[in-house]
């Protein structure tokens, strides 16, 4: 991936040495020399990470980033701040100032890249999300507080794998100040509790006795449940062969040890948010699909998801030579339902329509709205006589009960059904659906509230 990166540091040998090694990874890197200077860059440019470095003459690295989150053009730019090996306090400030992550110097390259890379991510999905709910806002639909919820700060549940008992009690002292942390000694049944919980992050030491940390990482990620679960591994100085491994299969980020607090939760925060956007733009994407093939009056399938699987139903049925059949439903008179009680009690008639429709359908079958008062229930496996059977079901059910309009009055409805079947490997789905139709046109000539197959 790519990204624009604004380096800040005072030294220009340390801006020269920061850009050629993000040059070499195919970042586009700005650099500033003060303060100031990087602030005048965040106002007319777009940035995707921030490396800061601490220790500048006028404006030092903690005032620039206070500076960065407490405007709303610049808040949501993830920064990292560049810290000495010596001033541990540095890292307390630089939460206190709201920094993202933290570099040690001298700079890691494996370090420099990883943390860039992650914090790159995390700043596109959050320009994503909040690009995608100023859509939906546009479009009129509601915000149900999700983008809220996916952009706080609020602690996730942790899950730490440590078979080192001291380890492991320290590192969970620390994550369960702010998260709701849980500590596992055996590997397997780790997976199988992040398998079954609603987990936010795993952290992996690499250095289990009883289990290989980079299998359990490599299992999380081929997993259907896990496959989306940020992984940070606990590596031992020395272990950097390990370590490109496990970045390499996929895991997110990596602390060496001894590991430093804060750190830890810095790392722990980013790959929480970072989970949150990525869900957050899941469940957008889900919704888009479901409400671009399904009828929202009715919650059936749409017209355009019945002819692109019946296309498949089609194809499939000619190449095993299974039965295919096809029910047209057709509400009749609705038009004088409309006149005479209005729109209100007509979508009320259609909802229930479409309930007594998939009560008379099975698991395989599709059940859509075709459009307007016109339903289609689309049967494999299913011969003309047992398709007759189902229209004649429907039908019945329809007809048998009276539908109620509220205020406690009811009317009686009544539906023409026409179905058509699959009979020759020639057919194709627009053949099939013109058999059905023919058919319900012929159920209406004849007088309605009545089933007719295949007059074609």
């Amino acid at each position: 991936m790519t990204a624009r990166v604004l380096v800040v540091d005072d030294i220009l040998a340390n801006v020269k040495l920061l850009e050629a090694r993000l040059q070499a990874e195919y970042f586009e890197v700005l650099t500033a020399n003060s303060g100031q200077q990087a602030l005048d860059i965040l106002a007319r440019e777009s940035i995707d990470v921030v490396l800061l470095d601490v220790m500048m003459p006028g404006m030092d690295g903690f005032e620039v980033c206070r500076r960065i989150k407490g405007s709303h053009a610049t808040h949501h730019i993830p920064v990292v701040m560049v810290t000495a090996l010596d001033q541990p306090s540095d890292k307390v400030l630089g939460l206190e100032s709201g920094a993202d992550d933290f570099l040690t110097k001298p700079v890691d390259d494996i370090a420099l890249v990883t943390r860039v890379k992650n914090l790159a991510r995390l700043k596109m999905l959050n320009d994503e999300m909040i690009m995608r709910a100023s859509t939906g806002k546009d479009m009129g639909i509601p915000d149900d507080g999700s983008l809220a919820r996916a952009l706080s700060a609020r602690s996730g549940r942790v899950m730490l794998v440590d078979d080192h008992p001291r380890s492991a009690a320290r590192l969970l002292e620390v994550l369960s100040k702010a998260n709701d942390a849980y500590a596992e000694r055996d590997a397997q049944i780790a997976l199988v509790r992040l398998a079954e919980g609603n987990f936010d992050l795993l952290i992996v030491s690499l250095s289990l006795q009883g289990a290989d940390g980079l299998r359990l990482c490599s299992q999380v990620r081929s997993l259907e449940r896990t496959r989306h679960l940020p992984v940070i591994m606990l590596v031992e100085p020395g272990d950097e062969a390990r370590l490109l491994r496990g970045l390499d299969m996929g895991v997110n980020d990596y602390l060496m040890r001894p590991i430093d607090r804060h750190e830890l939760l810095a790392r722990v925060k980013t790959q929480i948010k970072r989970k949150r956007h990525s869900d957050f733009l899941r469940h957008r994407l889900a919704e888009s699909v479901e409400q671009a093939i399904t009828d929202s009056l009715t919650g059936l399938h749409n017209r355009r998801y019945m002819e692109g699987h019946l296309r498949t139903l089609v194809s499939e049925a000619i190449r095993t030579g299974r039965n295919l059949s096809m029910l047209v439903a057709d509400i009749d008179h609705f038009k004088n339902v409309n006149d005479t009680y209005g729109h209100d009690v007509g979508d009320a008639v259609l909802r229930e329509f479409s309930v007594r429709l998939r009560r008379n359908t099975r698991g395989i079958d599709l059940a859509c709205r075709l459009g307007g008062e016109e339903f289609v229930i689309i049967m494999p496996d299913t011969d003309l006589t047992h398709a007759y059977q189902v229209g004649e079901r429907l039908r019945a059910c329809v007809a048998s009960d009276e539908f109620a309009i509220g205020d406690g009055r009811s009317i009686r409805v009544t539906a023409s059904v026409g179905i058509g079947t699959l009979e020759t490997p020639e057919d194709t789905p627009e053949t099939m659906f013109k058999r059905a139709d023919c058919a319900l046109y012929i159920a209406k000539r004849r007088g309605r509230n009545r089933v007719v197959a295949d007059a074609a």
